[in-house]
């Protein structure tokens, strides 16, 4: 299993957001660029950028900070917010993303999902499914859709996605544990690939994740409040 740390961007900065509130943002540093090359000095086999801005735009609007991450790294890095055009998904993945994270053009545009898969490949094709109560939020978390996030990961499946970014929102920032079952649930019944998001907050709860199946687990504000340590982490997703 892979432990990927995330770097959260707003307004230049690298930022926590308590259960995806803009009005509840914690500021942890002045240089995402300094950040992430901290996080690869320390073993991380890949970074989580996303844009808050964007997300909550529509269109990136922190890219000079996100440029200089991809440029200054050696590990592969994915990058989401705001992504819900093909050009934009084309300047990101030619300036270096390894992957592209999609999510609310995965409820409002799913043929722009389809096309992306066709043209570059499933595996650099990220579909974050952001829950709140099971349905699926978009719009940076601001609005809630009527549709399920079991339904949307089956409806992914079908137009080539390989692998998905599972957000339990009332899980997210709060240090609170993950919602264990709705990983395993996708992990189960879609055959896909889940990356598990929101409320990691310990050793423990890394290796229960690894049990549930999933590929990967984000972390954000465990590793910057120093509740996990991230060699811990890799261990415990090497070792269980």
């Amino acid at each position: 299993m892979e432990v990927i740390p995330a770097i959260d961007i707003r307004a230049g900065r690298c930022v926590r957001l308590y259960q995806g509130d803009y009005q509840q943002e914690t500021v942890f540093a002045e240089d995402p660029v300094a950040v992430a090359l901290d996080w690869q000095s320390q073993g991380a086999p890949r970074l989580h950028l996303v844009d808050l801005d964007g997300a909550a735009q529509g269109q990136p609007a922190n890219l000079k900070v996100i440029t200089a991450i991809l440029q200054a790294l050696a590990i592969p890095v994915q990058v989401g917010g705001g992504i819900r055009d093909l050009d934009t998904a084309d300047a990101l993945l030619h300036a270096g993303a390894s992957r592209v994270v999609l999510g609310t053009v995965a409820v409002e545009n799913p043929s722009l999902v389809q096309e992306l898969c066709q043209r570059y490949g499933s595996q650099r094709v990220v579909v974050a499914i952001d829950a709140r109560d099971g349905q699926v939020a978009t719009r940076g978390w601001r609005e809630t859709s009527a549709v399920s996030a079991l339904d949307l990961a089956q409806e992914m499946s079908v137009l080539g996605v390989r692998r998905l970014l599972y957000t339990d929102i009332s899980r997210d920032g709060t240090l609170t544990g993950p919602n264990y079952a709705a990983n395993a649930a996708l992990v189960q019944r879609t055959g896909l690939a889940v990356l598990a998001s929101g409320g990691v907050a310990s050793v423990e709860h890394i290796r229960q994740l690894k049990r549930s199946g999933v590929e990967g687990v984000i972390l954000g504000r465990a590793l910057y409040t120093g509740a996990v340590r991230l060699a811990e982490a890799l261990a415990a997703a090497r070792d269980g």
